[in-house]
Order: C-alpha cells, then structure tokens, then sequence
C-alpha cells in the first residue's frame, strides 16, 4: 500500500461570486462590432436554427451589413470610461464586496461577460487563482430566459468541464420577485419621481425575446409580468397608471407582444402627452436602455404626439441595489459561509 502524505490540515476555502451580463464591444468600431456580433450570434441559445440555415444569413448578410450600423449606435452612448455596461460592471464589483465583506475574509467577488471581455473563463481562472473551491454564479438578469440565463450556465460549463478538480457550484437562475430586487426598482422610481414630477403613464419596457420561447418553455414572459405587476404595487398604481412592454425585435419571427415602439406610438395616439420609461430587466445602463429606449423611443412618442419623454436610469451602483444583491448572494451562498463569532467564547466554552 502507497504511503499517504503527512497530514497537512485543509486551508479554509474561498468563495468566489461571478457576476456576468451579456457583454459589450471593446470599441465603438465596425471591426468590434463585427467580433462581437459573431460571438454572440453564433450562439444556438440566441438563434435557435439550424446552422446550415443560419450561417450564411449571419455570414453572408448580417456580419457584412449590421456592425457599421451597430458601430453608429455605440458611439452615441460610449464614455471617456469606455462601454457603459462594461462601466458599471466594474463600479459595482468592488461595491458588491465591500457589502459582502466579513471577518474571515471568505469572499471574492468578480465581474465577467457572456460575450466579449472579461470571459467567463478569465474570470472563473481569477478565482481559481484566488484559491476560490466554491463558486457562485450569478447572471445579472432578474428573469430567466434560456437566450440569457442559461447560455451563462452553458459557458462556464464548458470551462469546469475541462477542469479535473472541479470547484463546488451554485447558480443564481433568476431574481424576479426578490423583495430586494422590487424595492430597489420602487426606491430609484420614487426618487426619479420626487426630483421631475410624476409623468401621466409609466411604461415598464422588458428585452423582448421570440414567442416560440416561451411556448418550448421559458418562464420569461410570466416573470416580467410578475416583475412589473410587483413592481406597480410597490408604487401603490393603479392598473392603468402603468404599462408593460416587449423591447429589441430582431429578425421576422413572432416576438413577445406588445412591442415598446408600438407602445409608444399608442400611447402618444391616444393622449397620453407625458411618459416615463422604466427597463426593469436590465439591472445596469447599456445599449438597449441609453440608446434604444432614452434616443429612439423618445424619438418615437415625440414624433407621434407626446410632447414629453423621460428615461428613468437603472439601478447601476444604487445603495439599495447592492444591498439587494448582497442579501440575494448570502440567500444563495447559505452553508458555505465560515462559522464566525462576533464575541470570544464564554469560560468554559470550547471555541
């Protein structure tokens, strides 16, 4: 029989918490817009065809026509910073472990992207490094949808798979109805709402995604409804203070209804002169809210007949939103924590 190694005692373990969103160029540039579109194109979750019917759509016509375009719409909303996703990302990371921060020093907690950079897989070797054996991880996205949610799984997935000593796992699948979560949404609304004035609707514009989706099975679409049914109750509105919509189509396949262009061109015909956008589903400011939603949907109910449109920002870096998350990190990290004591033990106690 082999001799064992002397016995050296177990090093306390790390855990280690990666928070992921869909991802960004590296620059407002066709040529980053062509790498990032590719990658994330390419994606069966996203575009759920077959290759050979795909490919040459992505290859011979979206890859050649859509990333000047994208591009254009990237550098209306690009910073000194850089990406305002990529911005955020790296402003709430430190904040996230400072909340999370303890006496025994367990936790590290780092920021990746689905698409683009940091990776999933740079980030999981960085706690690796760390000397992390427990991993939580934690897409940023309040509803689950499998273009989204589950694509984040599929990746690091792949990462572990090729790993021989694996990490402990958890997964956070989604938050929709987190109390934490809904009165962060009502806090930033109110707040909004106390310096500007009350608008005459509020409209609660969620990421659009295919029908088919939901009828193979995602619960997107009942999550959101839940979100925003929470969410109007958390404000004390009335049901018809407040609208629910469906944002960023892409391609001719049937999506969740009803749109938010189509929203607020409705809104406009019928009178309603002065409207508030909400985006509950993005936890962070990005393409979709600054430039889709604040530029283009504004754009829309003023050319329709609104006279007045205001974009309400996402939680970002607010206090009650890393509180939140915090409190959805140590709800999903439960039992992995180290015993601590805040007192010395009592005589006679055994520590």
């Amino acid at each position: 029989m082999a001799a064992c190694p002397p016995e050296t005692g177990r090093a306390p373990e790390r855990i280690g918490v990666l928070l992921v969103n869909l991802g960004t160029p590296d620059a407002p540039t066709r040529a980053a817009l062509k790498r990032f579109l590719k990658e994330f194109l390419s994606d069966r979750r996203v575009v759920e065809l077959s290759p050979a019917l795909w490919w040459p759509i992505l290859h011979g016509v979206i890859l050649t026509r859509r990333p000047a375009r994208s591009a254009r719409k990237y550098a209306t909303i690009w910073t000194a910073e850089g990406s305002p996703l990529k911005v955020h990302a790296d402003r709430l990371t430190p904040l996230l472990a400072r909340a999370l921060a303890s006496p025994s020093d367990a936790i590290r907690v780092h920021s990746a992207m689905r698409y683009g950079h940091p990776s999933i897989a740079s980030g999981l070797a960085t706690l690796a490094q760390e000397g992390c054996e427990k991993i939580l991880l934690a897409p940023l996205y309040p509803q689950y949808a499998a273009s989204a949610t589950a694509t984040v799984f599929d990746e690091a997935f792949r990462v572990w798979a090729r790993m021989r000593n694996m990490p402990a796992v958890r997964t956070i699948k989604d938050f929709f109805d987190h109390a934490g979560y809904i009165q962060a949404l009502a806090a930033s609304v109110r707040e909004y709402w106390r310096d500007h004035g009350r608008p005459d609707r509020l409209l609660m514009s969620f990421h659009g995604i295919p029908r088919a989706a939901v009828d193979k099975g995602d619960p997107y679409h009942s999550q959101c409804c839940e979100s925003a049914r929470l969410l109007g109750a958390a404000l004390e509105l009335p049901a018809d203070a407040y609208d629910l919509s469906f944002q960023s189509r892409f391609g001719s396949a049937r999506w969740l209804e009803p749109s938010t262009t189509g929203m607020l061109a409705r809104l406009a015909r019928q009178g309603v002169r002065h409207v508030d956008v909400v985006c509950p589903g993005f936890v962070a400011d990005c393409l979709e809210t600054l430039e889709e939603i604040a530029i283009e949907g504004k754009a829309t109910f003023l050319n329709t007949g609104g006279t007045q449109f205001r974009y309400i920002p996402a939680l970002n870096e607010r206090t009650e939103w890393i509180a939140a998350l915090a409190d959805i990190v140590r709800e999903n990290i439960r039992g992995w924590e180290p015993a601590e004591r805040d007192t010395p033990p009592a005589r006679g106690e055994t520590p």
